[in-house]
Formats: structure tokens, C-alpha cells, sequence
């Protein structure tokens, strides 16, 4: 069975193809890649094939479809193709940020779902829309083409309402769905699972906290295989210091600005989502160019990575007291699994936990960077939300 994985985004898409032919939904990776810069001069599209090099190609993107189109047309190229048609594809599987309260879990995609994507959106203005332009493109190329919609906010739907209720008018959550959501779920889910498997035991009794740490980051609590609490709020803006956007703060601090400052609400919302985390503290929004300032010794770069680590080990704290324990921590995404600087200098903190530290294991990046006698046990485990993609796809169509 072949299942191609679509991440839309504004201005571009992101792809990979996997096959499985084993009934448990093992999969491998035939081909990925991407088309970049729709609607913008010089659009691209390109390819990268098991043990080939990559193709890359500029052509004229003005929308999503075209730029599918030509992601098709790529995968089903007559001698370098990894689809001998498209009709080979058993289905697409989307990724689609907002679910709000409607979606527990991955579902198929029919015009139900499509409508709740859509009024979804006022959640997630800046993600669902995209993410429906791919759907619908794949619609009006394949008709026929069944489609299944995997939600970042799926996994945290388990939350209790002390966790994701905000000390607001209840009217503003019965009528309007202001409320935690959080985000990053696939990937929380998945490396949940990912260190129940490491360690030998059912999730079902195990307390977790897992760190996705990338150009975006969240924290997320598991009690026994169920997400209840988790950094991110209403929108990916709040929780940990990330590449940038500014994190939590206070809730009177944008009225402040527009007041003071003479901005607009999309002013402030720029200045929150695009110019602050490290970027607004240092100047730089990649955690490697960050470290390497930290590395100098430059001001900046210290307080921006100092501030990092501060946020995480309080959610840290904070959900060790929710869960009343915590049997495992884990780092994943870009930074949690490469930065082993970022997780020495979080895990410091934990020695009261019975957290011991193994510095060797860390330089290697584990998958277990504790000793064997720490009460508490810390991995670092590969995400992979693309292969969760898959595999919910694969579990829907298969019944």
C-alpha cells in the first residue's frame, strides 16, 4: 500500500511517500520533498528518491493545485518516478493544525470534515486555510483520491477542563471556544508511545513529560497514555521561548503596546509571532547560530539561551506536581534530539527527582541519557509526525 503525506503551508508543501506492505503498517520512505514559494517568483519543486539525488526543479506556482499537480507529476515521472500512476495511491494523508473540540482522533475526509476544518480556521487562521487549499487541490485533481485529516490538537483532547479552561467568562468558552488546545500532539503522541516502548512498559502506567523542542516548542504531560496538560494555548504562541514567537506573558502586554506604541492588532501580532523568542533576545531565530553566541560568551545569545532553559524546567516542575510524579522525560524535534548543551543544562535541576544524569550518553545522544539507578529515566527519541501521518491513514483505510 502506497499513502502520500501532505503538509500545506501558505506558500509551500511538504511531501513524503511511503509504502507498506506488511499488515501492521510498517512503512518506508520512497520519496520526498517539496514545492516552495507558491504564488511568489521563483517557485520550485523538488524531489529526493531512496539512493538518488535530489531533483529540483523551478517552475511557475501560482496556487496549491499547481504546485501538487506538479508534486504528481514528479512522482509519476515514466523513468524516474516512484508511482507507475497516481491510481496506485491508496489515499493522502493531511496534516491539519486546528481540530478544535470537534476531532478526538484522525478521521476521514469527507464534506463534514471539510466544513469543521473551515470553521475551525478562526481558531488557526494562519494554518487551517492552507492546509484546506491542499485537500481541496487533491480533490480536483483526484476525485476519487480518499483523503484522511490528522490533527496537531487531536492528542490534548483528553485534557481536563482545569487544564484547558481559561479564567475568562465562561461565555467566551461555551460560545466563542476560547480555550487550551495546545499543538504538536502528532509528535507528543508518538514519542510518548516511542519511550513506553523503550523502557518495557504499558503507557497506561506511565507518567511522562515530553519536550518537542524545535523552531516551535511545547511541553506536554501524559498520564497514563492521555495528554492532560500541555504548554501551548488557544494558539501556538503561548507556552516555552521559541525561534520566534515570544511565549507566554502577561495578557495585558499587547493592550499596553497597542496603546502606548500606536499599533494595530496584525502590528502586535507580527511583533509576538514573528519577532520575539530568540530572535527579539538575540537576534538570531536558529537555536545553532543561538548556541554559537552562547559558545562566545555574547550577552545576548546567553540571556536568549539562559531564558530557554528557565521556561522549560518550569513546565517541567510544573507538570512533575500535576502528574504527582514522573517516571520518564523526553526531548525530541530539532533541538531536543541535536542541542545535548540545552539538555544538560535543563536536566540540572532535577537532581532532586533522583535524576541522574549520564554526561556519556548525553554526548551521544542517547536514546537514555540517565544511569541505570536514576529514579527518573530522560530519552531522546526521533520524531517522526509524517510516519504518524501514514500510519493513521493507513489504519482508516484498512477499517
Amino acid at each position: 500500500m502506497k499513502i502520500l503525506v501532505i503538509n500545506s503551508g501558505s506558500s509551500s508543501i511538504k511531501y513524503k511517500l511511503y509504502e507498506s506492505t506488511a499488515t501492521d503498517g510498517d512503512f518506508g520512505v520512497l520519496a520526498q520533498g517539496g514545492a516552495d514559494r507558491i504564488g511568489i517568483s521563483g517557485a520550485s519543486v523538488d524531489c529526493k528518491r531512496d539512493g538518488k539525488e535530489r531533483e529540483h526543479v523551478y517552475l511557475d506556482l501560482p496556487d496549491h493545485k499547481k504546485a501538487i499537480n506538479a508534486i504528481f507529476q514528479m512522482l509519476t515521472d515514466p523513468e524516474k518516478g516512484s508511482l507507475a500512476r497516481l491510481s496506485d495511491l491508496a489515499g493522502v494523508g493531511h496534516r491539519v493544525v486546528h481540530g478544535g473540540e470537534d476531532f478526538s482522533k484522525s478521521v476521514l475526509i469527507d464534506g463534514d470534515v471539510v466544513k469543521a476544518i473551515r470553521d475551525n480556521s478562526v481558531l488557526a487562521p494562519l494554518h487551517n486555510p492552507p492546509n484546506l487549499m491542499g485537500i481541496q487541490a487533491v480533490y480536483e485533481l483526484v476525485p476519487d483520491m480518499k483523503q484522511v485529516a490528522v490533527f496537531d490538537t487531536a492528542t490534548h483532547q483528553t485534557m481536563p477542563p482545569k487544564a484547558y479552561l481559561y479564567g475568562l467568562p465562561k461565555t467566551q468558552y461555551t460560545t466563542h471556544k476560547i480555550r487550551r488546545y495546545g499543538f504538536h500532539g502528532t509528535s507528543h503522541g508518538y514519542v510518548a508511545q516511542k519511550a513506553a516502548d523503550q523502557l518495557g512498559k504499558p503507557i497506561e502506567e506511565l507518567k511522562l513529560i515530553t519536550c518537542h523542542l524545535g523552531n516551535g516548542g511545547s511541553i506536554t504531560a501524559f498520564d497514563g497514555g492521555k495528554s492532560v496538560d500541555t504548554s501551548m494555548g488557544m494558539t501556538p504562541l503561548a507556552g516555552i521561548l521559541m525561534g520566534t514567537r515570544c511565549g507566554d506573558l502577561d495578557p495585558y502586554i499587547p493592550l499596553h503596546i497597542m496603546q502606548t506604541q500606536d499599533m494595530t492588532i496584525d502590528e502586535v501580532g507580527s511583533l509576538m509571532n514573528k519577532q520575539g523568542g530568540l530572535l527579539g533576545l538575540c537576534g538570531n531565530r536558529d537555536m545553532r547560530d543561538t548556541m554559537a553566541g552562547y559558545h562566545k560568551g555574547l550577552e545576548g545569545c546567553t540571556q536568549a539561551i539562559e531564558k530557554f532553559v528557565y521556561e522549560i524546567q518550569k513546565y517541567i516542575g510544573a507538570y512533575t506536581a500535576a502528574l504527582n510524579g514522573v517516571d520518564a522525560i523526553v526531548f525530541t524535534a530539532g533541538i531536543g534530539e541535536n542541542e545535548r548543551t540545552i539538555r544538560k543544562m535543563v536536566l540540572e535541576n532535577f537532581c532532586y527527582l533522583g535524576l541522574l544524569f549520564d554526561e556519556e550518553a548525553n554526548e551521544t545522544h542517547g536514546p537514555v541519557i540517565t544511569k541505570a539507578e536514576s529514579k527518573v529515566t530522560v530519552l531522546v527519541i526521533h520524531t517522526d509526525e509524517e510516519k504518524v501521518i501514514a500510519a493513521d491513514t493507513f489504519e482508516i483505510l484498512n477499517g
